[in-house]
């Protein structure tokens, strides 16, 4: 009778594990040397940047743009338009497009300090890598065909190959004469890990110009640099061509809210950086993002920070409040 043995699967999972454990805690060590704790800290590595915090964080607000942001130690939970995701060690973080975010530190300390890193990614390098790969990218029509594809900010977990490829750019910090060569490769690898794993439709529906969710990344720019207008969605949706309706539909699945929404969402959020890093007075604060009346201001800035602006600053700055990191 033929006896089989079972142990080696999971012989080879626990020895799996234990090389991509080793592999995590040696990208933890390395980004903890570079790093300060409560400070974004750009490196020599172009488009990389890490952050530490050696304690826990209220909401921050912040505009995430697009880029890979990777946390390698830590929690954190983001909210954005109708839902939160929790990003935990090994997971990342896909930003195709701008969007504002309430961000949470949850779990951090001195001895295990948050540890999170963020690429930015220019949506022509993923479109230059797309065509170059051409059949050797698969399509999944269910995937691709998901309204969930289309949102602006997914989760995935870090792989063997996608964390190896992380590791390997992070490392060049040490080694700043490969820099200029080895980091393009590493940053291109990453992307293509990005584009063959669980994020592949997201990404592929921001590298298509003609795409309806690329016209919302349009849209999302235009509001963008005239926040402080007052701007109807019919104009919006001349600009790029599309129907009221269809602009409206396909912006909320993207950024889980409406566009008036998001414009709303940027006064705010520039008006808190306004009163915290300037130190403005609220009424000031909200004539300079556009509201006409600083009462309306105030309650829509408790509605979204939980408290008046006043009260809320106060807070922050005794919590020693920066913008919010990866």
């Amino acid at each position: 009778m033929l006896v089989r043995n079972l142990s080696f699967p999971m012989d080879d999972q626990a020895t799996l594990e234990k090389s991509h454990e080793a592999t995590r805690l040696q990208l933890a060590q390395t980004l903890q040397r570079w790093s300060e704790d409560q400070k974004i800290q750009q490196t020599t590595v172009p488009g990389l940047e890490i952050f530490r915090s050696d304690s826990p964080t209220s909401c921050v607000s912040s505009v995430y743009d697009p880029s890979l942001c990777f946390l390698v130690q830590g929690q954190k939970t983001v909210n954005f338009g109708d839902r939160e995701l929790v990003y935990e060690p090994l997971s990342y973080l896909v930003t195709s497009v701008h969007i504002p975010v309430l961000g949470r530190i949850v779990t951090a300390s001195p001895d295990e300090p948050y540890l999170a890193m963020k690429i930015t990614v220019d949506p022509q390098e993923v479109s230059n890598l797309v065509l170059e790969m051409g059949s050797q990218l698969k399509f999944d029509p269910e995937a691709d065909a998901c309204p969930e594809s289309a949102c602006g900010l997914c989760l995935a977990h870090m792989d063997k190959g996608m964390l190896d490829a992380v590791n390997r750019l992070t490392s060049l910090l040490d080694a700043p004469h490969d820099i200029p060569v080895l980091a393009p490769l590493a940053r291109r690898e990453i992307i293509y890990r990005a584009l063959i794993g669980e994020m592949g439709p997201r990404m592929r529906k921001f590298a298509v110009a003609d795409s309806s969710v690329h016209r919302v990344s349009r849209v999302i720019a235009v509001l963008k640099d005239r926040y402080t207008e007052s701007l109807r969605v019919k104009d919006l949706a001349e600009q790029v061509n599309m129907s009221e309706s269809a602009l409206f539909h396909t912006f909320k699945q993207v950024t889980r809210m409406s566009p008036l929404q998001f414009q709303k969402k940027l006064r705010l959020h520039e008006a808190r950086r306004l009163m915290l890093s300037e130190g403005l007075e609220a009424a000031t604060a909200s004539y300079r993002v556009g509201y006409e009346s600083p009462s309306h201001f105030s309650r829509e800035y408790s509605r979204l920070f939980g408290a008046p602006p006043r009260a809320d600053v106060i807070k922050l700055r005794g919590e020693q409040w920066m913008p919010a990191p990866a």
